[in-house]
């Protein structure tokens, strides 16, 4: 259990920390070639930039959660399992009238 909770906060913290210095890199202007654009350029780019970074950080939790292999099969509770059984294996008892058959139809007999 504590593997799954190590890649979720690992995960988490890859999901805050790219978005956040790619916006903080294009707000500061530290990343080359960015100076000529404008402000809102500048906020559009760095916006997109951000969204992408965290759709690639969930693509490789999908992936790996996929990747890996169950850790156990999972056996049903035996007692379920006979009950189960057992109520397959009963007869069922339904009383079908006549009526229903399409014999008798507005006749009493």
């Amino acid at each position: 259990m504590s593997g799954v909770i190590t890649k979720f906060v690992v995960t988490s913290m890859f999901m805050w920390m790219p978005p956040v210095a790619i916006m903080y890199g294009f707000y500061h202007q530290n990343f080359p070639g960015i100076s000529h654009l404008s402000s809102s350029a500048q906020t559009l780019a760095g916006g997109f930039l951000a969204v992408i970074s965290v759709n690639i950080v969930i693509g490789f939790y999908i992936y790996y959660a996929m990747k890996e292999a169950p850790r156990q099969e999972r056996k049903p509770d035996a007692t379920f399992l006979a009950n189960a059984k057992a109520n397959i294996n009963q007869p069922a008892s339904s009383q079908v009238s006549d009526d229903s058959k399409g014999k008798g139809k507005g006749k009493v007999e």
